[in-house]
């Protein structure tokens, strides 16, 4: 495909985004920046969270993967609705009460100010490395297709991040609200367009490809060896775990609920978004075993690892769209990309500067000046972009593996103290020794660390999966039991 055309469509698409954000973000100021004035739809917040949740990663990987993990993924999603239901019912009521801009200010209040930070620490750090890893496999595929080697892909990234500086930097939550809108609606059409691409090539209807896919080797959906890493249990209660913690634990996903105008309105959005998200995701799967049954009709030779032999999956629907399906499909392929990669990354700055404004700078509290805390507020964003760029390019030093199991992996470390945190201060009346709440924290992940490591060995061929976010949950909750004292709530 051309790459005029790639440019062409991106530059089309980034013209309706700057289009939104000049029209949202009139007189924008802090409150606007940080939860939309509480003036946010709950309709317009659900589905930009498709994309949010979905992100570039998604498009890309989730297709890929299913040669090899078949429809899995579903066991996962299957967890969220439970996980969803948890956050609307116990976690949205608790930040609506407390009027919280920044969830992590509910820390301390609970615990104090090291229990606070180390909660939006590790917010930071797992957003950072996530947005960084999601980031780094979008402009992969961009660079590759449009400028090769005659751009360093550094530059390619850079003008990623510019782009989207542009039209987050002044109005925030109230911009990004409307964008991902756009960006899902998007996103959702570059599959289903996607699908019908395939479909056309095939010569197949609808009814056809159905049957087709569900008896194909890849539509398994349920798995029930207990040591491997897809076991049912393993994955569902991953699910809705990994459902708690990076959506209801996580300042990205809660700042744009927290920007509804009620609780109810918040909690209409949540589930209207889980239903919706199942459909999209079985959507994703089914897109993966049609891209490889495509792939063994016509005879194409997929990219393949020089190293191991093996196929490499985030490169399978990228190079059929773009280089086998036609124009239309190679057409659809960038449009879909470029709204997930943006839908996903480009609320990280956003939520980025407002944890660090809220939890470590204490903007809510301190007396400065709305035109003073406007400018601190606009240096901030500007430096979680350049750390964003510099993660990018680091991950390039990362040995290469599917990139939505490593973002994963990332979130079993680092949201697992998020978990112990806040299932702690909720379900009990405990006061910790507050200082002490980094340190346990820290222990947990090096624990966790250890034992993924040698699980194999030590547990009889047992290998941890996602479920790694359950058990650092659980190692922090203990250690702060360990570190409480007697005092208890009133």
């Amino acid at each position: 495909m051309s790459p005029l055309i790639i440019i062409l469509s991106i530059f089309g698409y980034f013209g309706l985004l700057m289009m939104i954000a000049w029209y949202t973000s009139r007189n924008a100021g802090n409150d606007a920046y940080f939860l939309g004035n509480k003036s946010s739809p709950w309709y317009a917040v659900a589905f930009g969270m498709i994309g949010d949740s979905l992100s570039g990663v998604t498009f890309i990987s989730l297709p890929g993967t299913v040669s090899s993990n078949q429809f899995s993924y579903m066991q996962l999603v299957l967890g969220y609705l439970f996980g969803y239901f948890i956050i609307a019912k116990v976690l949205l009521p608790v930040y609506y009460r407390l009027n919280l801009t920044s969830i992590y200010s509910y820390l301390q209040g609970r615990f104090g100010n090291y229990s606070q930070k180390t909660g939006s620490f590790y917010f930071l750090i797992s957003r950072i490395i996530g947005a960084a890893l999601r980031l780094f496999l979008a402009a992969g595929v961009l660079h590759y297709f449009i400028f090769r080697d005659n751009v360093p892909f550094v530059i390619t990234v850079a003008i990623i991040i510019i782009l989207m500086l542009l039209y987050t930097y002044r109005g925030g939550i109230k911009t990004l609200v409307w964008t991902d809108t756009l960006q899902s609606g998007l996103l959702l059409l570059g599959v289903v367009l996607s699908i019908i691409a395939i479909m056309s090539q095939l010569d197949l209807g609808l009814v056809d490809v159905i049957s087709e896919v569900k008896h194909s080797r890849f539509s398994q959906i349920f798995f029930w060896d207990w040591r491997e890493k897809n076991y049912f249990f393993k994955q569902f209660f991953s699910g809705a775990f990994i459902a708690v913690v990076m959506t209801g634990l996580d300042q990205n996903m809660m700042q744009k609920n927290l920007s509804c105008k009620s609780l109810g309105d918040a909690q209409k959005n949540i589930y209207w978004f889980s239903i919706v998200l199942v459909i999209v995701n079985l959507f994703f799967v089914s897109l993966g075993a049609m891209l490889y049954m495509y792939a063994e009709r016509q005879g194409i030779m997929l990219p393949v690892n020089p190293d191991t032999g093996k196929v490499v999956t985030d490169q399978v629907f990228p190079t059929l769209a773009l280089n086998n399906l036609g124009v239309f499909a190679a057409v659809v392929f960038i449009v879909g990309l470029t709204a997930a990669t943006f839908s996903s990354a480009d609320s990280v700055l956003t939520t980025l500067t407002t944890s660090f404004c809220i939890d470590f700078l204490k903007m809510d509290e301190n007396a400065q000046s709305e035109k003073k805390k406007t400018q601190v507020r606009h240096w901030v964003h500007i430096a979680f972009a350049f750390i964003l760029l510099i993660t990018i390019i680091l991950c390039e030093m990362v040995p290469k593996t599917s990139v939505l199991d490593a973002i994963f992996t990332v979130a079993a470390y680092t949201y697992g103290p998020l978990l112990g945190l806040f299932t702690f201060g909720l379900f009990t009346k405990l006061i910790v020794k507050d200082k002490w709440v980094p340190l346990v924290s820290v222990l947990s992940v090096v624990i966790c660390y250890i034992l993924r490591e040698n699980s194999e060995t030590w547990l009889n061929g047992y290998k941890f999966g996602y479920e790694l976010l359950l058990l650092n949950g659980l190692l922090t909750f203990i250690g702060l039991w360990i570190i409480s004292i007697k005092k208890q709530l009133s």
